[in-house]
């Protein structure tokens, strides 16, 4: 059989995973494509670290370009991640004409269109399904078993820290602050946290998955992005006497009658009767919504050695069908084919609305707030005023109606202004699903 000689930048958790992996799986994976595999040398940055799976020395180096430039080497994994030294790593290897496995998410939402753009021209490809959710295939499924249908909607919970957090302030009652540091404690969490508990992990993510459902390349930026902070153990209580449950979704959604798209993530209500509400933990899913499939879950692992490795070793794979055939760019790594598609901005996005104002307890509150809410032409279809509470001010919860984000902004902005109303009003997205 053809043998493929594979290069691996970076022996972190990702690639010792992988290397590990190989190690376990290789001749498997041999097998089944018809070719074989060999890790022919392996890039990392400190060659005495310990590492949970030990790599014979005489692969390592710490220079990646002697892995790239090797001649003998047909085949690149980048697993070091970053976006500055792993975008050299990726075009150089791309120039050489070798074909690229990538994990790294953050690289492909700044750089994805540059890096897809230099595969065509050299001629090789870049496959990059670790990039999202792990273990899950979902980029393989939207580009290929998803190939005839029109991703009307797809919804995301795509980043395992915030999903950790959210399920324990639900199920213990908990606070956000004391939550979060467990879950740094047990490893769940960076420190800091920002990058997950601010949304931009996911919507790195949710940026890829838009691009590949809609056919053109979403600029990073344009993918509006909420994080977790806000969240309070009363608004997880009350949602869920409401019937729903908080997630932070990446949502992709094409607004109707338009080539336009919305692509964000924020927390979200999600009813308890859909599936997306029973993903707890560190897990993942991606619900897709296509025109002639119609519904279809993917759940599992979204991060971690093994998920991850997973997902490395089927890109592999697929590398080594493509380098055992000679077809170069059998499925290219994106096709741009909706040249008028945009995404939409976070002010023309309809939703409906869980909002939970403090108010100062006394008559005529209420109908104030409503008569902004009327005023606005949004609708209120319930009201929550809790009793027991004591203090200056008491939690007022409404549900509303459909409205575009930025009629909503507004509204609150106007509410927030009233001397009876105290603090920040939350307001967190309501999603039915319904299409």
């Amino acid at each position: 059989m053809q043998q493929v000689k594979l290069g691996i930048i970076g022996g972190g958790t990702v690639g010792s995973g992988v290397f590990e992996a190989l190690a376990r799986n290789g001749s498997l994976l041999s097998s089944r494509v018809g070719a074989n595999i060999k890790v022919h040398r392996v890039a990392v940055r400190d060659l005495h670290k310990k590492r949970a799976t030990a790599i014979p020395k005489n692969l390592l180096t710490t220079d990646w370009r002697e892995v790239v430039c090797d001649p003998e080497v047909n085949l690149v994994a980048e697993l070091i991640g970053g976006t500055t030294v792993a975008r050299e790593v990726v075009l150089t290897s791309l120039k050489l004409g070798k074909p690229v496995v990538t994990a790294n998410k953050a690289l492909l939402s700044a750089h994805g269109e540059e890096l897809f753009a230099a595969a065509k021209k050299y001629g090789t490809n870049l496959y990059y399904e670790a990039s999202v959710a792990g273990g899950i295939p979902i980029i393989k499924s939207l580009r290929e078993g998803f190939v005839g249908n029109r991703i009307t909607a797809l919804y995301g919970i795509v980043n395992g820290t915030c999903n950790y957090i959210l399920t324990r302030m639900k199920l213990e009652g908990a606070d956000f602050g004391a939550v979060l540091a467990d879950a740094q404690k047990l490893g769940y969490a960076e420190t800091p946290p920002d990058l997950d508990i601010d949304g931009h992990d996911a919507a790195h993510k949710t940026g890829i998955l838009a691009s590949l459902a809609h056919g053109f390349w979403v600029n990073p930026k344009k993918v509006y992005v909420e994080g977790i902070r806000h969240i309070s153990a009363l608004d997880i209580k009350y949602a869920g006497e409401l019937g729903y449950t908080i997630k932070l979704l990446g949502t992709v959604k094409k607004l109707e009658g338009s080539c336009r798209v919305q692509a964000s993530v924020y927390p979200t209500l999600v009813p308890n009767a859909h599936v997306l509400a029973s993903v707890n933990g560190v897990f993942n899913a991606v619900f897709v919504q296509g025109d002639i499939v119609g519904d279809a879950l993917f759940y599992g692992r979204g991060a971690g050695k093994d998920a991850t490795a997973s997902s490395v070793l089927s890109d592999i794979g697929d590398a080594m069908l493509d380098l055992k055939t000679g077809i170069k760019n059998r499925l290219p790594a994106f096709v741009p084919h909706e040249c008028a598609g945009a995404v939409a901005p976070i002010s023309e996005v309809v939703s409906q609305y869980f909002v939970r104002l403090n108010v100062v307890d006394k008559p005529g509150v209420l109908a104030r707030i409503a008569t902004i809410f009327g005023q606005s032409n949004i609708g209120i279809s319930s009201v929550i005023q809790p009793e027991g509470h004591e203090g200056e001010s008491v939690p007022l919860i409404f549900m509303l109606h459909y409205a575009t984000n930025g009629v909503a902004a507004k509204a609150l902005a106007k509410i927030s202004k009233l001397p009876t109303v105290k603090g920040k009003p939350v307001m967190i997205r309501v999603e039915s699903f319904e299409q």
